[in-house]
């Protein structure tokens, strides 16, 4: 039996959980352009294949005090509003045939678990490996609990998901966009790139991993 993982951002949807939920936060109040002005540059520096791997950590201490709920109720109608359409549909059907041949499914993404948990839902899959927001008293404590699972953290959190239920690397699948999931990507016995960017792409045709192009 194989398992199927799947990355989220720009895998399964169009785009990122966080610019979706982001622009939701904006459209209620709940953000300022303010606090998350770093984030073109982030965004720069990923695409030139030079990620910041805290960058994460240091956008999430602008969300320190927001009550629980508040995230909560976002993520909820970012998925509604946003999200839930930008799915793409090829991963849609996937996923279905997955479940239709009886083998387990699930997410293995950097974003936050408060806003995947509403796709996750969506797509019925099993609880997924995700970073996590960390809460005190009701609120943010703009700090992460845990780590966040990008780059070599995914792979880290892969690799104790699989072998603590006995799963061999051969028997799993992985669908991901990015080159920084490329430890994972090796790891896993069945890589594959979706919609890859170029140094991802580069690297699967090289090592002759499957490449699926969705939504063209």
């Amino acid at each position: 039996m194989t398992v199927h993982l799947f990355d989220v951002d720009y895998t399964l949807i169009r785009k990122s959980t966080a610019h979706y939920f982001l622009s939701e936060g904006l459209r209620e109040g709940v953000f300022s352009f303010r606090q998350f002005k770093q984030l073109p540059f982030e965004w720069l520096r990923y695409k030139l294949g030079r990620a910041n791997h805290d960058f994460i950590e240091q956008a999430v201490a602008h969300l320190a005090g927001i009550e629980r709920s508040a995230i909560d109720r976002l993520a909820q109608s970012c998925f509604e509003r946003k999200l839930k359409d930008n799915v793409y549909a090829e991963g849609l059907a996937l996923i279905r045939d997955i479940h239709n041949q009886g083998e387990p499914a699930l997410l293995a993404t950097s974003s936050f678990y408060s806003l995947v948990q509403p796709l996750e839902r969506f797509l019925g899959l099993g609880e997924s490996l995700a970073s996590h927001l960390e809460f005190a008293d009701g609120k943010t404590t703009g700090r992460i609990q845990g780590k966040v699972l990008f780059g070599q953290n995914k792979k880290e959190a892969v690799e104790a998901w699989v072998t603590a239920r006995g799963i061999l690397p051969a028997n799993v699948r992985f669908y991901s966009d990015s080159y920084t999931d490329l430890s994972t990507l090796k790891f896993c016995g069945q890589p594959v790139a979706v919609n890859p960017d170029r140094f991802l792409a580069r690297e699967a045709k090289r090592r002759g991993w499957e490449i699926l192009w969705w939504g063209n």
